[in-house]
């Protein structure tokens, strides 16, 4: 009898041993074993602050003669070295005014200047994380800023600046600026043999010659989606796995998701309350300003950035390639969205080199290039990414050229909705190429007043090089425009759809974000 209870108590054991590793090591469709608990794991790229993600998108240079020159992002080292010494200045005794007050157009031709374009607009309280702003007035600390103009008065040696907020209501006058006319003088200098830009009827700044640009080839690596599983999920070893009707893999612990789309190269994670390391709920995280805190911290704590990103704006629960919902797309206040839940959108920019980045314009068929999340009451919601992360320097570039003139005049004609572009700046589209690269082509795009991006003309034809353009000294006489080759029959990305441009008070409209410098100039 003792021997068969021994003989039951082993097959007992047995029989528990053999449970447990089924448990462990399941099949597809049972729970996923996994051997870390909700920690940071390795990270896709580092960490960023707040203030990395807060540049203008366009910076304008006003040269007082009717002359005008561009300078975005990627316009290394010029525009970093104005910001750089904007961001020392301090900016105080700030005045309401209405942004009518002062003839604009007048201020724009005539006067010499530095415009700032902020695309959608920046929340005061995130503004002062990129500028130095001394201010108590609580109607100017609640506000949206999308316009800030320095410029030098006409027959004095006085410096004068204005914040234009995003409805165009009001204007705000700092009139405690540390910035002098040799501050102004110098940093428009810098665009004198810029490439000349002029406003169209829409408010848009169109460049009157070729812009340089730049195609690449690069390779990169993408990351395991367990890699996100075990970094997004409290209790990784809880989840399951399935496969939806469109071959996705998707992960679930029965209340947050996270779907594998694009071959495995992009996920789509959902968590109805998740609660955010290290943040506090509360009314002051339901503010925009508290929303890209909680996003930019999120985003380090959940895969990095891979690269330099900006934040673009708030907007629809949707992505940027694809049609907004009805209703349109809220500034950077996030009205559209309501007080509680902000949808912020980061764009990246690809590197071509020490002196030239472009942001990546979205595309329908490959999405990649951009970072998008829902904020509700301080907590994550939802977070949709790339799993590709780029090589350090592209294994093929060369330079292109972009369209000036008539031939993107035409372009912009050919448009249905142009009177709704807001930004028209040169960016690069990818392309999966062979196995394991990616293939950045240059295009003109345009950012449109509902938040949509879309390409607007491709690149001018290979041969061409660029060694017909003169340039003229901005500062001493008006720009004489040069003619420019119409764009190769394949360079052409299609006239698809919508430009936004939005006029504003003083005929200018808002602007965009990077351009390679080159040449003589850039976008």
């Amino acid at each position: 009898m003792e021997r068969a209870k021994t003989w039951m108590l082993a097959v007992l054991v047995v029989l528990s041993l053999v449970q447990s590793y089924m448990l462990s090591y399941s099949v597809p469709g049972t729970a996923v074993r996994t051997p870390q608990n909700y920690v940071n794991t390795e990270q896709m790229g580092p960490e960023s602050k707040t203030e990395d993600v807060l540049f203008p998108e366009q910076m304008i240079l006003h040269f007082g003669n009717g002359n005008h020159t561009v300078l975005n992002p990627g316009d290394l080292p010029f525009y970093s070295l104005i910001m750089s010494k904007l961001k020392g200045r301090q900016f105080g005794g700030f005045q309401r005014t209405s942004a009518e007050i002062v003839n604009w157009l007048e201020i724009r031709d005539r006067n010499l200047g530095i415009e700032l374009r902020l695309g959608s607009g920046l929340p005061v309280q995130l503004l002062s994380r990129m500028l130095q702003l001394e201010s108590s007035d609580g109607t100017f600390q609640s506000d949206t800023i999308d316009r800030i103009w320095i410029f030098r008065s006409a027959g004095s040696e006085e410096v004068r600046t204005f914040f234009f907020s995003t409805d165009g209501s009001a204007a705000y006058e700092a009139t405690q600026a540390d910035l002098t006319v040799r501050d102004v003088e110098d940093d428009v200098g810098l665009g004198e043999y810029w490439t000349p830009y002029k406003p169209n009827i829409y408010g848009v700044y169109l460049p009157q010659q070729p812009v340089e640009a730049a195609e690449a080839e690069t390779n990169y690596q993408t990351y395991s989606p367990d890699l996100l599983q075990r970094n997004l999920f409290f209790d990784p070893g809880m989840t399951r796995s399935r496969k939806d009707r469109t071959g996705s893999q998707v992960y679930t612990d029965g209340k947050r998701t996270l779907q594998v789309e694009q071959d495995g190269q992009w996920i789509s994670y959902t968590d109805p309350a998740a609660p955010l390391s290290g943040a506090g709920t509360g009314a002051s995280r339901t503010t925009p300003a508290g929303s890209i805190s909680s996003s930019v911290l999120f985003v380090n704590q959940h895969g990095g950035w891979d690269g330099l990103h900006q934040l673009e704006g708030m907007t629809e629960p949707r992505r940027p390639d694809r049609t907004p919902q009805p209703g349109g797309s809220g500034a950077a206040n996030g009205s559209s969205a309501g007080a509680d839940q902000h949808f912020l959108l980061f764009r990246q920019y690809f590197r071509f080199g020490e002196n030239r980045i472009l942001p990546i314009v979205p595309s329908p068929e490959f999405r990649f290039g951009y970072i998008q999340l829902t904020v509700q009451q301080g907590n994550v919601t939802a977070y949709e990414r790339s799993l590709i992360t780029l090589s350090g320097s592209p294994t093929r570039k060369a330079v292109r050229w972009l369209p000036g003139g008539s031939s993107l005049e035409a372009a912009i004609s050919g448009y249905e909705r142009r009177s709704e572009i807001r930004s028209l700046y040169p960016a690069v589209k990818a392309y999966r190429a062979d196995e394991g690269s990616i293939r950045f082509t240059p295009v003109w795009a345009v950012r449109l007043k509902d938040g949509t991006e879309q390409t607007l003309i491709g690149p001018l034809a290979e041969s061409y090089d660029g060694s017909d353009l003169t340039r003229t000294d901005l500062s001493a006489a008006a720009p004489t425009p040069t003619p420019s080759p119409t764009p190769s029959p394949g360079g052409s990305e299609g006239l698809q759809g919508p430009l936004a441009s939005g006029s504003t008070a003083d005929g200018g409209a808002a602007a965009d974000p990077a351009a390679g410098a080159g040449k003589g100039g850039s976008g």
